[in-house]
């Protein structure tokens, strides 16, 4: 596995422009596969609509409504439309437990993944969506959701074969199937993809969350746990971390500087169990997007990442990814991104 970070050291739009490289790469005969929350990128549509026109499998699976409802609707024109993907396209919108009942927090198709078959087989997982546009129709758009493109974001790079053919199948699989009523009783969903080195799960599932099962499966006095949190709402998943820092868990969380995202309450919440906590983003007003956790044992390590939030729609609604892995050389790059965050938030809190 691989890592790539975004971020205000990295070029503007570094994550953007390896997917167009990618893109570009793919030649005739081969296949793309996308499934993601916010696409804007009209470049990166116009580079995924050449790759169908010399003859590429395109397929694209993208969230019909938002957080900004109407953020995704330049390229689901560009990519719909009569000179678009045609069947490989999909704008997808996914239906609560009890279609028809408005619960004030829809579930939302929150996954990230790329898949392409050349130069060689790989996904890429991660926080990172397309969000950003050049030029820039609608600022108001990144005032709410923040600039992605020189946020705190990454992407993993997987190419164990079995797994790339598992997740390419999932995503179209997604492109097909009729999303109403719960996915909790999806196959899919409820499968543990199980690589070298690697687990992947998707959510909603009829069992329990697995990081939280995994981490609870594990001997807590010999654990630390390092979470970069961008999404922390409400108090049942504050106390799911406190419940970890009450077993013997030894918990560090820097989180995105908004209080849309990370609770003012839930901060609170987060302090009083002795987690230590941080915050990052103000200083430049820049999304910290990552979300990943690092599980320091004594003999081993993994890093867990993927599309999900420590939010109630997330866990319970959102269809969404997650990788647990044991990766050593991924442990490591995503250690190095753990303390240039820590770094960065030191910064911000020690005042001048």
């Amino acid at each position: 596995m691989r890592a790539f970070f975004g971020g205000p050291r990295a070029t503007p739009g570094y994550l953007r422009d390896l997917l167009a490289k990618r893109i570009r790469a793919v030649p005739t005969g081969g296949s793309i596969t996308w499934v993601t929350y916010y696409f804007r990128d009209r470049r990166l549509a116009e580079d995924l609509l050449a790759a169908h026109r010399r003859g590429v499998r395109v397929t694209v699976i993208i969230e019909n409504k938002p957080r900004t409802p109407y953020a995704n609707d330049p390229v689901k024109k560009m990519l719909g439309g009569a000179r678009g993907l045609g069947a490989g396209f999909r704008s997808l919108s996914i239906s609560g437990p009890a279609p028809g009942l408005r619960l004030g927090w829809e579930p939302h198709l929150h996954e990230k993944l790329y898949c392409f078959s050349h130069p060689r087989p790989v996904a890429l997982v991660g926080s990172y969506n397309p969000s950003g546009d050049q030029p820039e129709k609608f600022p108001e758009i990144i005032r709410e959701i923040g600039d992605q493109e020189r946020g705190y974001n990454h992407l993993v790079e997987i190419s164990e074969p079995r797994l790339v053919a598992h997740l390419v199948f999932h995503a179209r699989n997604l492109q097909q199937i009729k999303m109403s009523g719960s996915r909790i009783f999806s196959l899919y969903n409820n499968l543990k993809l199980q690589g070298e080195n690697a687990e992947i799960f998707f959510l909603p599932s009829l069992l329990p969350h697995p990081v939280l099962r995994f981490l609870h499966s594990l001997k807590a006095e010999s654990l630390r746990l390092k979470l970069a949190v961008s999404h922390l709402k409400g108090p049942t998943m504050a106390r799911k971390l406190a419940k970890l820092a009450g077993k013997g868990f030894r918990i560090e969380i820097i989180a995105d500087s908004t209080l849309r995202r990370v609770p003012a309450a839930a901060e609170k919440v987060i302090k009083a169990s002795g987690i230590f906590f941080r915050r990052l983003g103000a200083e430049n007003r820049l999304p910290m997007h990552d979300k990943f956790i690092l599980v320091e044992g004594r003999k081993k390590q993994w890093v867990i990442f993927g599309s999900f939030n420590w939010t109630s729609r997330s866990w319970w609604l959102n269809q969404e990814i997650c990788v647990i892995s044991a990766d050593a050389g991924l442990y490591k790059a995503f250690t190095q991104r753990w303390e240039e965050l820590a770094a960065a938030a030191q910064g911000l809190n020690s005042g001048p």
